[in-house]
């Protein structure tokens, strides 16, 4: 790469990350880690030059969105044992980014109330698939046959679900929130079909151009119109002149099911353009970063799909096949796990594999699998999916097989959970007595 950092403006940069493929993004990002990129600015802030920046980032998958659910109210959880009953996620996360059903999570962590306070909790978001899921994604019938039949009829002519209550219970919730008013800076993923290209919502973006400040609502729906089982969401938003600017979005998770790698650049490209949340920074790199990702599961290798049965498939059984969509599945999950393998190849290459600590299941087998199996039964199953992985030792990705592999000396997802939240709590109390 012959053009320096420090030469890059604003759009040069924009180009690289909306453009570029994950292997480009990846070596953009560890170039500019490496370079240890310096802010244009000396005003104080809340950030100093010894502060780690800290990153929370959630998987898109539907109903399965209950297993990061159950870790993040596990982690509120420590978050108040040593702060207090009112501690939210929100107030220790300098970025929250998610996709799909993980885009909704990250927008009712954020969305604040009257009193600017994180309007719901860790738990109140777990809470919402169990009191919502079942009306999102209406079972049809007891009988799995008829469901599998309709299912069948139903993607032929049109999405699996109408989405009608999807969208109004979205509204509901996050009422007219706006990108710009989160309580801390989020970033959402999403897909646009008219102009084939991801686009990219973020908090930062919004508070710069008028155009990007769209409802909280109108951008979550959007990040979870999953093809075959929503459809696309269209709105429009107006800039300052009035002018109209429109929106036909489908799931982020065609494009970064696993938003961590998004999260990570769109900081470093707010750091190259001087954003005053980071100004005081005197430099930033990896090694600066915690981040904390966290995954819906995925199927066990070899259990859902395999070579002998696929090569009999024609173009409607790949994009429909048992209730399932395999070519959806296998783009996100393939997404979300190149963006782990990247992501702990940057760690790694510094020696920082701790500041990176990413918590998925990798042996979902059967309803479990499923992104829209909204039945009693699965989610409390899916809940008991959640519990039984704090219990599990951290595992990080084997770069070689891209299988997880358990880490000697570190314990359990939950020990290192609660050393997340001691770090989480340190860094807050020394930003408030600057």
């Amino acid at each position: 790469m012959d053009l320096k950092i420090e030469q890059m403006d604003a759009n040069t940069i924009s180009r690289y990350i909306f453009k570029a493929n994950l292997v480009t993004l990846s070596l953009f990002i560890t170039v500019l880690a490496s370079q240890q990129l310096t802010a244009n600015s000396a005003d104080p802030g809340l950030l100093s030059k010894n502060s780690y920046v800290t990153v929370l980032s959630l998987d898109g998958g539907g109903v399965r969105g209950i297993i990061s659910g159950t870790i993040l109210s596990f982690l509120e959880s420590k978050l108040q044992e040593i702060d207090g009953p009112d501690a939210r996620i929100a107030d220790y996360f300098d970025v929250i980014a998610g996709t799909s059903t993980g885009g909704l999570m990250t927008a009712m962590l954020a969305v604040p109330d009257e009193n600017n306070r994180p309007m719901y909790s860790a738990e109140d978001v777990k809470q919402f698939y169990f009191y919502h899921a079942p009306k999102i994604f209406p079972q049809m019938s007891r009988l799995r046959f008829l469901n599998k039949v309709a299912n069948f009829f139903g993607a032929v002519v049109g999405p699996k679900y109408d989405g009608k209550y999807l969208q109004s219970i979205t509204r509901v919730l996050l009422r007219n929130g706006t990108l710009n008013q989160t309580v801390t800076d989020i970033i959402i993923p999403t897909f646009d079909i008219r102009r084939l290209q991801p686009m990219i919502f973020s908090t930062d973006d919004a508070k710069e151009f008028v155009w990007k400040n769209a409802r909280l609502s109108d951008v979550c729906i959007g990040t979870s119109a999953a093809p075959t089982y929503f459809s696309p969401h269209y709105f429009v938003t107006k800039d300052a002149d009035g002018s109209m600017h429109r929106f036909d979005l489908i799931d982020g998770g065609v494009a970064a099911n696993n938003p961590t790698q998004v999260a990570i650049t769109h900081i470093i490209k707010e750091t190259l353009i001087g954003n005053h949340k980071f100004s005081d920074i005197e430099s930033i790199d990896i090694r600066k970063m915690l981040v904390l990702s966290l995954g819906t599961g995925i199927p066990k290798r070899s259990e859902k799909y395999n070579a002998k049965t696929s090569s009999k498939w024609g173009l409607l059984n790949w994009v429909f096949d048992k209730g399932s969509s395999p070519l959806l599945d296998i783009y996100s999950d393939a997404s979300a796990d190149m963006v782990d393998v990247h992501v702990s190849t940057l760690f790694r290459s510094l020696n920082a594999q701790k500041n990176y600590l990413r918590i998925q299941e990798d042996n979902l087998v059967g309803d479990t699998s499923s992104v829209d199996i909204a039945t009693d039964e699965n989610m409390n199953a899916l809940e008991d999916v959640g519990k039984s992985l704090l219990n599990e030792k951290v595992s990080r990705v084997d770069l070689e097989t891209g299988t997880f592999q358990e880490v000697d000396g570190e314990g359990t997802n939950a020990e290192a959970l609660a050393r997340f939240a001691n770090l989480l709590c340190h860094e807050r109390k020394q930003r408030r007595s600057r």
